[in-house]
């Protein structure tokens, strides 16, 4: 008996349909290209070599979301916590911080006046490379920082 269930389920085996069809590409005379699971009659064609699709359990996502939902939680009440006593501090780094991109600001302000009031060879490949070092300083610390 367990050699005829065998059997059986060997030739239904052999009589199933591929899971995975092959798929045929070509392109026709006005340049378009098609794709199908028959192969073209008339044309040149290739099979293409599809890759297994990568199936993730849901249930791993939503833990995953759950942990990430709680991490960001724990954070906000820390950074509530420490917000209050950092504020005064924070503002006064902050207008240093200003301050000193105004000055930066001012000083290219100057060089670019300068520049544009005329000078010598020498002077304006001068000027130029403290334009461009006080521009990237203004960058780095104004924009960036």
């Amino acid at each position: 008996m367990p050699r005829i269930t065998a059997l059986a389920l060997l030739v239904c085996a052999g009589l199933s349909p591929h899971a995975y069809a092959e798929i045929y590409r070509w392109t026709d005379a006005n340049g378009a290209v098609h794709f199908s699971d028959e192969p073209p009659k008339h044309a040149e064609h290739r099979s293409l070599k599809l890759k297994e699709t990568v199936t993730v359990p849901m249930r791993e996502n939503v833990r995953q979301a759950d942990n990430v939902h709680r991490s960001r939680k724990a954070v906000g009440r820390l950074l509530e916590s420490d917000s209050t006593e950092d504020a005064s501090a924070s503002r006064a780094e902050e207008e240093v911080k200003t301050a000193r991109c105004n000055n930066i600001q001012k000083r290219l302000d100057r060089i670019q006046a300068q520049l544009r009031a005329g000078y010598g060879s020498e002077r304006g490949n001068r000027l130029r490379a403290q334009r461009r070092e006080l521009s990237q300083q203004y960058s780095r610390q104004c924009v960036l920082g």
